[in-house]
């Protein structure tokens, strides 16, 4: 019985030291938190002052005070964003990380996977391994990611940037399709905060590796 405890322990001790999440996807991660939280609540101030549409948002929830400081907040948080984002993107692609993590992603994965969750069945034991829906999540919400910069910047220089506001179909399209996308950003954020105070275990690895 000793004996099984002893050569135990060495395998229990390296699972538990296992690194998760590198530092370079932690403090990635964390960044663009900030920049986000930042981007939306200055955001919605922004909106208030042109809502498309027939509600604006409590002011005690948003970040500026009025349009002007707003701006100033909204586009120091998209800098932050983009060079983060960038950074993020490429390293994703450089280490593999983000075919190791995100691919495959198939229509069965994500049905089984769902079904899974929603009767409480879905383990979270390995969380080296995302599940199909973790991977659809995360996959989806950087093509959002990319997608709010783009059309931020086609609402912000609509005259120099003419072929990309174009691209949305024009300036009031862009602003529609900035809109969506933040609302999806915003219901992504409450769904992965709840799942990490659902799994605890997952959220100690986001913040020290382990």
């Amino acid at each position: 019985m000793s004996s099984l405890a002893v050569n135990d322990q060495p395998a229990a001790t390296a699972t538990s030291t296992k690194v998760i999440q590198p530092a370079w996807v932690r403090i990635l991660h964390w960044t663009n938190a900030v920049a986000m939280v930042l981007m939306i609540m200055s955001g919605w101030q922004i909106y208030n002052a042109s809502p498309l549409f027939g509600f604006t948002f409590s002011k005690s929830i948003t970040l500026g005070g009025w349009l002007g400081g707003a701006l100033l907040w909204h586009f120091a948080a998209m800098w932050l964003l983009m060079v983060n984002g960038t950074v993020y993107l490429i390293l994703g692609l450089a280490t593999g990380r983000f075919r190791k993590k995100l691919l495959p992603i198939t229509p069965e994965g994500v049905i089984a996977d769902t079904r899974a969750a929603l009767t409480g069945k879905l383990s979270h034991a390995d969380l080296t391994k995302y599940n199909y829906v973790q991977k659809l999540l995360y996959a989806g919400i950087i093509v959002v990611g990319i997608l709010i910069v783009l059309s931020g910047l086609a609402i912000w220089k609509p005259v120099q940037l003419q072929y990309l506001t174009a691209l949305f179909g024009g300036y009031e399209a862009a602003r529609y399709v900035h809109f969506f996308c933040m609302a999806a950003i915003v219901a992504f954020m409450v769904v992965h905060v709840a799942l990490a105070l659902l799994v605890p275990k997952s959220l100690r690895a986001m913040i020290i590796g382990r």
